[in-house]
C-alpha cells in the first residue's frame, strides 16, 4: 500500500531512505527515482568524500579520524547530512543512501532531524535472492577507460575483457570475487536486520522486490511512495 504522499503538495518535502543488500541496486534506482520524483540523492560516501575534498570543518575533522584508521563518528556523519539536507536543491526532499546503517545510527539520525523540524517519512528496503545478489557482485566489472560497467553473468560484453564502447580494459574490483561478496553479504544482513526490524516496527518500512527489470522496480518503487 503506498503512502499518503508528501509531494502532493507543491513545496512540501519527503525524506525517503533507500536500503538493501550490495548488488540489490540501489545506487541505480537511487538515480532514477531523484529524476522522476525530485528528490535529491544524498549518498553519505559522496558527502564525505566531498567535504574532506572541500577542507569543510566536518571534513577536516572527518580527515582527522580516517587518518588514524578509525570509523568516522555518527556525530560527524549526521552533521553533513543536516548541511546537505538544506541546500536549496534539496527542498523537495531527499532519498538517504549507505546511511543509516545500524539501529543505533537510524535513532540518533530521526533525533536529529526532529530537532530540525524533519522526519524520515518511508524506508524503502530493496532486495533480492541470495544466488542473484552474488552474480551481480561477483560478475562487475568496469573499463579502465571510460569506465563503462558490465556483467559477466547478465551484461557481459562483445568480447571478452574488452570494452564495447572504447576498446578498453575490463577489469573486476578485489572486493567483488566471489568470496568476497558472500562475505560481504553476510556482514550487510547480521549488521542490518535490526535496522530492518526497528523501522518495520515504526511502520515506516516497503520492501520492494529488486529482481526484475530496472524500470519495473522503479514503477514499484514510485508507487509505494505514492509518486505516479
Amino acid at each position: 500500500m503506498g503512502l499518503p504522499s508528501a509531494l502532493d503538495d507543491e513545496g512540501s518535502e519527503m525524506n525517503v531512505i533507500l536500503v538493501g543488500p550490495p548488488g540489490a541496486g540501489k545506487g541505480t534506482q537511487a538515480k532514477f527515482i531523484e529524476k522522476r520524483m525530485g528528490l535529491r540523492h544524498v549518498a553519505s560516501g559522496d558527502l564525505l568524500r566531498k567535504a574532506m575534498r572541500d577542507e569543510t570543518a566536518l571534513g577536516l575533522k572527518a580527515r582527522e579520524f580516517i587518518d588514524q584508521g578509525e570509523l568516522v563518528p555518527d556525530d560527524v556523519v549526521i552533521g553533513m547530512i543536516l548541511e546537505r539536507i538544506f541546500e536549496p536543491d534539496c527542498e523537495r526532499g531527499v532519498i538517504f543512501d549507505g546511511f543509516p546503517r545500524t539501529k543505533e545510527q537510524a535513532e540518533a539520525l530521526g533525533e536529529s532531524l526532529a530537532e530540525h523540524g524533519q522526519q524520515i517519512d518511508a524506508v524503502i528496503f530493496l532486495n533480492a535472492p541470495r544466488d542473484i545478489l552474488l552474480k551481480r557482485i561477483a560478475g562487475r566489472q568496469t573499463c579502465r577507460g571510460c569506465q563503462q560497467s558490465y556483467n559477466l553473468y547478465y551484461f557481459p560484453s562483445k568480447e571478452e575483457n574488452i570494452c564495447d564502447v572504447c576498446g578498453g580494459e575490463l577489469y573486476q574490483r578485489s572486493d567483488d570475487q566471489m568470496a568476497t561478496a558472500r562475505h560481504r553479504l553476510e556482514v550487510y544482513f547480521r549488521q542490518t536486520m535490526p535496522l530492518i526490524d526497528y523501522y518495520r516496527g515504526l511502520g515506516l518500512l516497503h520492501e520492494v522486490d529488486g529482481n526484475t527489470y530496472v524500470e519495473y522496480v522503479t514503477d514499484r518503487l514510485s508507487y509505494e511512495l505514492n509518486a505516479g
